[in-house]
């Protein structure tokens, strides 16, 4: 199981979390990875000046925002579900 966490405290929650986990949760459904991927929400990670901050498998991915949620799921998640 993949672990992916998206912070939702303060900053990250401005800079656009919770768009960030919509295309993440439409990205598991559309790809039919329920089974693969645990999605959550988390409080603050200690990286607000990196974008939002998310974990998978507890490694911190940098530069992350809605606008490329889609490329980071697509490059960091998605092989781990092989």
């Amino acid at each position: 199981m993949v672990e992916v966490k998206v912070c939702v405290g303060s900053s990250c929650h401005l800079k656009g979390s919770y768009q960030v986990i919509t295309t993440f949760k439409e990205l598991i459904k559309k790809q039919n990875l329920e089974d693969k991927v645990a999605l959550k929400a988390a409080f603050c990670m200690g990286r607000c000046a990196s974008g939002i901050a998310v974990t998978v498998n507890d490694e911190p991915i940098e530069n992350v925002g809605f606008s490329n949620a889609t490329e980071i799921f697509n490059q960091y998640v998605l092989p781990l579900t092989k």
